[in-house]
C-alpha cells in the first residue's frame, strides 16, 4: 500500500518490459517496509531528456537506465562518480532537491560484489574478458578492483576493443588479444568472463573451445536470461567454478535501492528465488 508521500522511483529503458529491476526493488521495498513504489518506464531514446524533466519535477528520487539510455544519461548528468566517467556510461540518476542529475554507475560494482561472494578471487593472476560493448567497460573494471594482474580482451573486432583500451586508458590498463590467439591468452587465466550478448535468449551460443582454460579457473557469464548458458554448462561439465550473471544484477540495484529510499537492501537466497521465479 502506498501513500501520497510514497517515494517514487523507476527505471527507463525502450523497451523496458523486460526487466526485473521492478520485481528487484520492489522486493526490497516490502521488506524494509517503505511508502514507495519503482515503476517501468518505456521511454524511446528522443524522448529522454523531457521525460527525466518530467519525473524530476513530479517528486521522483531518480531512475535507473537500461538500454538505449546509459550513454545520453552519461551526457545529461551534472555531476559524475569515478566509475560513470570510467565506463563512460550511467545506471543510476539521482535527483537532488537543487534540480541537478547525477550521475553514477554501479555495473562495475554490482560484478565486483558478485564475484566476491561467489569466492572468487584473482591477487594478481590474469582474467580474459570476452567483448568490447558497454557490458565489457564495466567489467574491465570490477576485474580491475578485484585484483587482477593482467586483463586480457579478447573481441573479434578489433577496432572496437582496441577503442575500448583507449578509453578506459586513464582507469585501468587492459591488453588487446587475437580472437585467434585464445587459447595463449586462455593458458594461465584464472577467470574467464562472458560480456557478450553471445548465449542470450534468443541469440547464438557463444562458440568458443574452453580446452585452453585451466581446470581451477573460473567461468562468469553476464548473461542471466537463461541462468544456465551454454558456456555455463559446457564450464560446469569440465569442472570450472560458474558464477551466473543474475547476482550482477542483484549487487549493483543496492546502492540504487539506497539513493532513492534510504535504506541499505541486502541480497538474499530469498531475493534470489523471487527472480528465478521470474525468469521461468
Amino acid at each position: 500500500m502506498i501513500s501520497g508521500k510514497a517515494r517514487c522511483a523507476g527505471v527507463v529503458g525502450w523497451p523496458v518490459a523486460h526487466s526485473l529491476s521492478p520485481r528487484l526493488h520492489n522486493h526490497w521495498l516490502k521488506a524494509h517496509g517503505i511508502d514507495g513504489a519503482y515503476i517501468p518506464l518505456p521511454i524511446p531514446r528522443e524522448s529522454l531528456a523531457e521525460v527525466l524533466k518530467g519525473l524530476r519535477q513530479a517528486g521522483f528520487k531518480g531512475v535507473n537506465l537500461t538500454i538505449p539510455h546509459k550513454e545520453a544519461a552519461f551526457a545529461l548528468a551534472h555531476r559524475l562518480d569515478d566509475a560513470a566517467r570510467a565506463a563512460g556510461a550511467v545506471n543510476l540518476l539521482v535527483f537532488h532537491e537543487d534540480g541537478t542529475l547525477e550521475g553514477r554507475n554501479t555495473d562495475a560494482e554490482g560484478l565486483a560484489e558478485n564475484l566476491k561472494a561467489a569466492n572468487v578471487s584473482l591477487s594478481g593472476t590474469p582474467a580474459v574478458l570476452l567483448g568490447a560493448g558497454g557490458a565489457a567497460r564495466a567489467a574491465i573494471l570490477a576485474l580491475d578492483k578485484i585484483g587482477a594482474g593482467e586483463i586480457r580482451i579478447v573481441n573479434r573486432h578489433a577496432e572496437r576493443a582496441s577503442a575500448l583500451a583507449a578509453q578506459l586508458a586513464p582507469f585501468v590498463k587492459a591488453k588487446l588479444i587475437a580472437a585467434a590467439d585464445w587459447p595463449n591468452a586462455a593458458a594461465d587465466a584464472k577467470l574467464l568472463v562472458n560480456a557478450t550478448s553471445a548465449g542470450m535468449k534468443g541469440q547464438p551460443a557463444l562458440d568458443l573451445p574452453l580446452d585452453p582454460l585451466p581446470k581451477d579457473a573460473a567461468v562468469c557469464d553476464l548473461v542471466y536470461n537463461p541462468l544456465q548458458t551454454d558456456l555455463l554448462a559446457r564450464a560446469a561439465a569440465r569442472g570450472h567454478k560458474t558464477v551466473d550473471g543474475l547476482g550482477m544484477l542483484m549487487y549493483q540495484a543496492v546502492p540504487s535501492f539506497a539513493a532513492f529510499y534510504g535504506a541499505m537492501p541486502k541480497v538474499t537466497p530469498e531475493l534470489r528465488a523471487e527472480l528465478e521465479q521470474a525468469l521461468r
